[in-house]
């Protein structure tokens, strides 16, 4: 069994990496899924398990302490630790680092959906939320999109966008501030949300033709980032059926009103990759809802595993 380190992680990984990754992945049969939650006092615990077949199986804990950046010091709010199992002979392979492992992951299961799905000449992204996903998603995107030239952020707190446009600065595109979200969804070609808002922030009638949407941020059943209209406009799209539909709002809550059926969804990222679905014109909208997954974090694992030797 090799302990496997963030430093590790970060040796082995780029972007390219990380899609190529997810997109062998998804060559492969569906994960078989299971999750577990505990929460207490605003405190959680998630446990996510998947078993891919032909592939290995994983098990990714971590705790979830929205009030550890505030302490003194302050400390992570997400931590945890990925476990990778050989499929064939069920011995542990390989323990990592959870929180570097999830951020590739993460980002890369975004990057994937846009390689599928976002239009070719792009040259504008929304980046709305200046969190610590912000950065990752951006350089993820132009990893699949180089055509970027422009990268405008938005976040509630202005200054947390001014800080992470500083950061930003002096790279291979252009970065601004934007302060009117709408106005900025009317200029994106491609819109990264990730945020932990419970109000839709992404408003369907400001979006102009051929954009493409990803929605990384609601993860629960009570967030949403999106408004019906961007759902009922878009074509729809989900990493994983079974890590979406039934738990995270941003589809619960308007499933629920009616506003739109599964029927509405129109594949998941086994769909896309395997050239199943995808988009049908310049002109569409698509959406793309990335819900997660122990199954992503497994296919990651092995890869870096793979890599660091």
């Amino acid at each position: 069994m090799r302990i496997i380190t963030g430093d590790d992680i970060r040796r082995v990984c780029s972007w390219p990496f990380a899609v190529e990754a997810l997109r062998a992945g998804h060559r492969l049969p569906p994960a078989d899924l299971r999750d577990s939650l505990i929460e207490r006092d605003g405190r959680k615990m998630l446990v996510r398990t998947a078993w891919i077949k032909g592939l290995a199986s994983g098990v990714k804990a971590v705790t979830i302490y929205p009030d550890n950046p505030a302490a003194d010091p302050p400390r992570a709010s997400v931590q945890g630790q990925v476990l990778l199992f050989d499929e064939a002979r069920g011995h542990v392979t390989a323990v990592l680092e959870g929180v570097d492992l999830t951020a590739w992951k993460t980002a890369g299961d975004s990057a994937l959906g846009a390689d599928c799905l976002a239009r070719r000449d792009i040259t504008t992204m929304l980046m709305v939320g200046a969190g610590a996903m912000a950065a990752p998603l951006i350089a993820a995107h132009r990893a699949v999109r180089p055509s970027i030239e422009r990268v405008l952020i938005w976040n509630r707190n202005t200054a947390r966008a001014e800080a992470l446009a500083a950061s930003l600065q002096g790279g291979a595109f252009m970065v601004d501030v934007a302060t009117d979200l709408d106005a900025a969804l009317g200029e994106a070609d491609l819109i990264s949300s990730a945020t932990m808002s419970t109000e839709p922030l992404i408003r369907g009638e400001a979006l102009k033709k051929g954009t493409h949407v990803d929605l990384v941020g609601a993860y629960t059943p009570t967030m949403r980032e999106a408004d019906d209209a961007t759902l009922t406009r878009g074509h729809l799209f989900v990493d994983s059926f079974a890590t979406t539909v039934d738990h995270i709002g941003e589809l619960m809550i308007p499933m629920a009103a009616g506003t739109i059926t599964r029927a509405d969804i129109h594949g998941d990222l086994h769909d896309l990759v395997q050239g199943r679905e995808g988009r049908r014109s310049d002109d569409e909208v698509t959406v793309f809802k990335n819900g997660g997954g122990a199954h992503l974090d497994v296919m990651m694992a092995q890869a870096v595993a793979g890599a660091v030797g």
